[in-house]
Parts: structure tokens; sequence; C-alpha cells
């Protein structure tokens, strides 16, 4: 059988990527599916644009891993979101037997897909799970794509209400958990979202700390 293409875009086929994809679609729901399955494409194409060489079965588990800490079953801790995603991607990893060094790129791309410009300095696996991140939640380099070749994209995973759906899953994400946005871009939809939320100011932390001077 002919492996999927999608927008020219061969999806991995490995036993590994196979076991990935149904984990996510056993854990995630439909929004969160198709959010990372795009991920995926829009990092995958962003790098061919690029001319970068990179693993896709490492840059397809980190976009399919990325958001698994917004999901109910993973989303019980305290820490931040990323870090529940990105510490299932490296045991699903390891209980395979891929290497040390595989399992720290994916995990550093899923750790890291929330964090500005630094993952852009970083691997390719680890720099496309954030473009294809900030191209399908953002809209950062919309253009770069052809129309036609979103289109495709969409098509194969939609978007239906996606904007308010998705701020919707972070709210949901995180709202128990307000702490862990300290210092990072979710701190503004619990600001948008949660009636009562108060953002820890950096230099309040600073002129409040225990030290005298």
């Amino acid at each position: 059988m002919a492996a999927e293409r999608i927008a020219s875009v061969e999806i991995p086929d490995s036993a590994l990527a196979r076991e990935a994809t149904e984990l996510i679609r056993d854990t995630a729901d439909a929004l969160v599916y198709d959010h990372s399955r795009r991920v995926f494409l829009f990092g995958a194409l962003q790098g061919a644009a690029r001319a970068l060489s990179f693993d896709a079965e490492l840059l397809y588990i980190g976009a399919m891993f990325h958001d698994l800490g917004l999901t109910e079953a993973y989303r019980t801790s305290m820490r931040r979101f990323e870090l529940d995603g990105a510490d299932a991607a490296r045991d699903f990893l390891r209980q395979r037997g891929l290497t040390e060094e595989s399992a720290r790129i994916v995990w550093t791309s899923i750790a890291l897909h929330t964090t500005p410009e630094i993952p852009g300095q970083m691997e390719p696996e680890v720099a496309l799970v954030t473009a294809g991140v900030e191209y399908d939640v953002l809209g950062i380099g919309y253009d770069v794509l052809p129309d036609d070749v979103r289109a495709a994209v969409v098509a194969a995973h939609p978007r239906p209400d996606f904007k308010r759906r998705i701020l919707q899953a972070f709210t949901h994400g995180i709202e128990h958990r307000p702490d862990t946005t300290f210092g990072n871009v979710k701190a503004d939809v619990l600001a948008h979202f949660v009636p009562g939320f108060v953002r820890t100011d950096f230099v309040d932390v600073i002129e409040s700390s225990a030290w005298p001077e």
C-alpha cells in the first residue's frame, strides 16, 4: 500500500508512527488530533521550503504529542502542560528502543513549542514543531505556503471554529494550574477566559524576594 500523502508530504508509516497515531486518536479529541497532524504537515512543508534536513518520524512524534498535556487523561498534573506531553513522548520512544538522543530531540521540541525564537536556533525537528504550531495557531508565515497547499492540508484535517475551540482547549487544560503560565504565552489565555485570574508579575517576584537588596 502506498504511503499516505497530503499536500505532497508523505505521512510517516513506520510501526512507531502508526502507534503514535493510534495513541493520540484514543487519547485526544478530533480538535487536538487534527491540529497535531496539521502541525506536522505545516512543519514539514516549511522544512522543505527552508531546505532543512530533518527526521520526518521524529517531527511527526513531536507534532502528535505536543498538546497531549491538554487532554483529559494527561492534564491532571500541576506542571506546565508542555512537560506532560514531552515526558509522555520521551517515555513512548524509550519504551520502543529509540536512542536517548532521539528521545531528547522530541522532548525538547514539545517542551519548547510555546517559547518564541529559541526553538528556531535548535535542531530542525525542534524548530519545525514550533514552526508548525505557530503557523496553525498564530498564522505566522501564513503566506509562505501557497493557497492550494494550505487548502489541501485543511481539506484533510479541517479546522471548523478552530480559533474559539483551541482557546477553549487551552483554558480547560491549564486553568487548574495557573501558576504554570508565569513567563509564557498561556497567561494571556487565562487573562481572557478565567475571571479573577491575576498574573504573577516578574518585577514583584524580584522586589518581594527574601534578599534584602
